[in-house]
C-alpha cells in the first residue's frame, strides 16, 4: 500500500506551512531521508525529506498553503495505486476567472532557455522566491549567474520590463512607481514579533570594553587554527555565555505565572538573510570553546544565508547578540527577541582617545547597549551583567 507523505510539524505552534516547490517529479526514485520538496513556515524555508523510500507515485499539492497533517504525495511501488485526494491550493494559487470566453491567441514557441538541467530550471532560492511572490516564469528569464544560473538580480530586471542578460545594464525602476513587495510567512512573523516586543516595558543600559586585548586573542587565534576563521561576534557569544550563567536573573524569561531562570546559556545570533532578519541559536555557548563556536557559528550564519536554516536551528534561545559593527554603526538599539528577557546590541570598534594611568592614549573602543525585559530583570543586576560583559572584554583570561 502506498505510503502518505503528510505536512509535518516542524515547529511549536505551527499549524500550516507553503509548499514552495517540489524536489521530485512525480515517477522519480525516492530514498528514506532524500529532500521531497522546499516548506515555507513562518520561521524558515527548508527541505522536508522523504520518510520512505520508493517511487513518487503522486503529488497531490503541487504548490500552495497547506495545513498540518493534510496528504501532500504518495510514495510506493511503481505502477501502484494511490487512492483520489482533492487538492486545495491556497487562495493566492487559484487562477482569475476569465472575463470572457475568448478565444486564446497561440503562444509564440521558444527555444529552452540556457538555465535548464533535466527540464529543472537553475536558480538560487532568493530568485526563486522573489519570481513565486511576483507571478514570473522562472523559464522565460535567462539568467547571469554561474553557468547561467538566475540570480534575484534577474527576476528584478524581468519585472521591470528589462533584459536579462548581463549585457545590457538593468532599467531602474521609473520615478513615482511604487513597487509591491507581498509579504511572506518569515516578514509576517517578524512584523508580528516586534509589534509584541514593542509592548513590553523595557530598559537600556551601555558601556564601552577596551578591546585591545580581545583583538589580540582573536589575532593568535586565528593564526593557530586558521582552518577555523575566529571572529569577534565569536569571542562576544562566548562571553555572553560565561555572564549569563553567572548572572541567571539576565538568561531568564517572563511568563504570567513565573519567572524562568534558564540553566544553559543558548546564544541567539542575529543574521541578516536574504528571506529576513533570523537568529539561529548556538546551544550550550557556555560549554563550547570559542573554536567551536567559530565552527557552529560559520555553519549557520552559512546556512542562514543560503535559506537552508532548519526549524530547530532557530528553537531554545535564552539571549540575543545583534552585531552592526561591520556596517560603522558606531552604537544602537536592539529591540528584544520574546520571550527573551535580554539582547545587546554591538557596534563598531574604534579607536578612540581614552584615559589610561593619567595619560591620554588611543584604544580601540566597543560599544555596547543592552536591552532588558523590566518585568523578568531589575536595573542592578542588569547592570552587573553588563559589567561583566565589560571586564570580560578588556581580560578575556577572565572568561576562557
Amino acid at each position: 500500500m502506498a505510503t502518505e507523505v503528510i505536512l509535518p510539524r516542524l515547529g511549536q505552534g505551527m499549524e500550516s506551512g507553503t509548499i514552495v516547490r517540489w524536489l521530485k517529479s512525480e515517477g522519480e526514485a525516492v530514498e528514506k531521508g532524500e529532500p521531497l520538496f522546499e516548506l515555507d513556515t513562518d520561521k524558515v524555508t527548508q527541505e522536508v525529506e522523504a520518510e520512505a523510500s520508493g517511487v513518487l507515485l503522486k503529488i497531490a499539492v503541487t504548490a500552495g498553503e497547506v495545513p498540518v497533517g493534510q496528504t501532500v504525495a504518495f510514495i510506493g511501488k511503481e505502477g501502484e495505486d494511490v487512492p483520489d485526494v482533492a487538492s486545495e491550493p491556497a487562495p493566492a494559487e487559484k487562477a482569475p476567472e476569465p472575463e470572457a470566453a475568448a478565444e486564446p491567441e497561440p503562444a509564440p514557441v521558444e527555444e529552452p532557455a540556457a538555465n535548464t538541467t533535466n527540464g529543472r530550471v537553475k536558480a538560487s532560492p532568493l530568485a526563486r522566491r522573489l519570481a513565486r511572490e511576483r507571478g514570473i516564469d522562472l523559464g522565460s528569464i535567462r539568467g547571469t549567474g554561474p553557468e547561467g544560473r538566475i540570480v534575484a538580480e534577474d527576476v528584478e530586471r524581468a519585472e521591470a520590463g528589462g533584459p536579462s542578460t548581463a549585457s545590457v545594464p538593468s532599467r531602474p525602476v521609473p520615478t513615482g512607481e511604487v513597487q509591491r513587495i507581498p509579504l511572506t510567512n518569515i516578514r509576517k512573523t517578524i512584523a508580528r514579533r516586534l509589534t509584541e516586543a514593542w509592548q513590553i516595558p523595557v530598559f537600556q543600559l551601555q558601556t564601552s570594553a577596551d578591546m585591545t586585548r580581545a583583538n589580540l586573542v582573536v589575532a593568535k587565534l586565528r593564526e593557530r587554527d586558521p582552518d577555523v576563521r575566529v571572529t569577534v561576534t565569536d569571542l562576544l557569544t562566548k562571553i555572553c555565555a560565561q555572564a549569563l550563567i553567572r548572572h541567571r536573573e539576565v538568561n531568564a524569561e517572563f511568563t504570567e505565572e513565573a519567572i524562568l531562570l534558564h540553566p544553559s546559556a543558548n546564544v541567539g545570533i542575529a543574521v541578516a538573510a536574504p528571506q529576513g532578519l533570523v537568529v539561529p541559536v548556538v546551544l550550550s555557548a557556555e560549554r563550547l570553546s570559542l573554536t567551536e563556536i567559530a565552527a557552529v557559528r560559520g555553519d549557520l550564519v552559512g546556512r542562514a544565508r543560503d535559506n537552508k536554516l532548519r526549524t530547530e536551528d532557530l528553537e531554545g534561545g535564552t539571549f540575543t547578540i545583534s552585531n552592526l559593527g561591520m556596517y560603522a554603526v558606531e552604537s544602537f538599539t536592539a529591540v528584544l527577541n520574546p520571550p527573551q528577557a535580554a539582547i545587546v546590541a554591538v557596534g563598531a570598534s574604534e579607536d578612540r582617545v581614552v584615559p589610561v594611568d593619567g595619560e591620554l592614549v588611543v584604544r580601540p573602543m566597543l560599544t555596547l547597549t543592552a536591552t532588558f525585559d523590566h518585568r523578568a530583570v531589575d536595573g542592578a543586576p542588569a547592570a552587573a551583567f553588563l559589567q561583566t560583559l565589560k571586564e570580560n572584554l578588556e581580560l578575556p583570561g577572565l572568561a576562557l
